[in-house]
């Protein structure tokens, strides 16, 4: 499955391409959406971009925007999702690792930058897409921190149609993770508009984040990292320091102890 042909090939918004090379692919630039509200008033201020690299995701440590004018604030990654059960889900997630192992890469003991806000509209927007999919196989699940890039300067998120090859090919799947992608964007702007949301910072549970998935639902809050139970042993006081400043974090939560 190529996510950016179910982008390129949507009647909800259009893409057009540009004189910009990235990765030797060429950059699209979104040229239109098809609802109203506020349309005109957000593709004036704004610039969606979407790119191709043949890279791996998880390894891309360098965005090589030296050659183009991209200068983009927040970075989302469409990405295929796997895992030893190939359970059928749509997933979100930040990314780092709370350990030394860098086997799916990042640095050890690392978290990348990323937006709790864009966190937050990319799982409501995933959750409105989902309520229209007639497929009782998949879930829709919020995933712990984990796995690289963590060393670049952009925030960034995940967003993934999991986890098997049978799933990658539905075309109805992947559409509605191209869809919440760009309906994420707009969402992200309205809360950033309301500031109504806390953001916060998760501990325990297991990969898979239920608690969390409720918590998120259920409240005004949006979490910017997780961190699962079998790492809070390992957990580096620095490092969490840290992130609690730079993020402005007022919500430390505690969930599946």
């Amino acid at each position: 499955m190529n996510m950016r042909n179910k982008f390129l090939n949507s009647i909800s918004y259009s893409f057009k391409e540009t004189t910009t090379i990235w990765h030797e692919n060429p950059v699209f630039i979104l040229e239109d959406v098809a609802f109203e509200n506020k349309k005109d008033e957000f593709l004036n201020n704004n610039q969606i971009y979407l790119g191709l690299t043949d890279k791996p995701l998880i390894f891309l440590e360098n965005l090589n925007f030296i050659d183009t004018k991209l200068k983009p604030d927040i970075l989302i990654f469409a990405s295929r999702h796997t895992s030893k059960t190939a359970r059928p889900a749509f997933l979100i997630h930040s990314t780092g690792n709370w350990s030394n192992n860098v086997d799916f890469g990042g640095k050890p003991r690392d978290l990348s930058k990323t937006s709790a806000l864009f966190h937050k509209a990319g799982f409501v927007s995933l959750k409105d897409q989902f309520a229209l999919l007639d497929n009782p196989r998949f879930s829709l699940d919020i995933e712990v921190t984990h796995h690289g890039p963590t060393i670049l300067d952009i925030p960034l998120i995940f967003i993934e149609l999991g986890s098997s090859k049978q799933e990658w090919i539905i075309d109805e799947a992947g559409e509605l993770v191209a869809n919440a992608i760009v309906n994420s964007i707009f969402k992200y702007l309205i809360f950033k508009e309301e500031k109504n949301q806390q953001v916060g910072l998760g501990f325990g549970g297991t990969h898979y984040a239920p608690n969390f998935n409720r918590l998120v639902t259920n409240n005004d809050v949006a979490m910017s990292f997780i961190c699962p139970k079998y790492y809070i042993q390992d957990l580096d006081e620095k490092l969490i320091e840290y992130r609690i400043k730079i993020l402005n974090i007022v919500k430390l939560t505690f969930e599946g102890r």
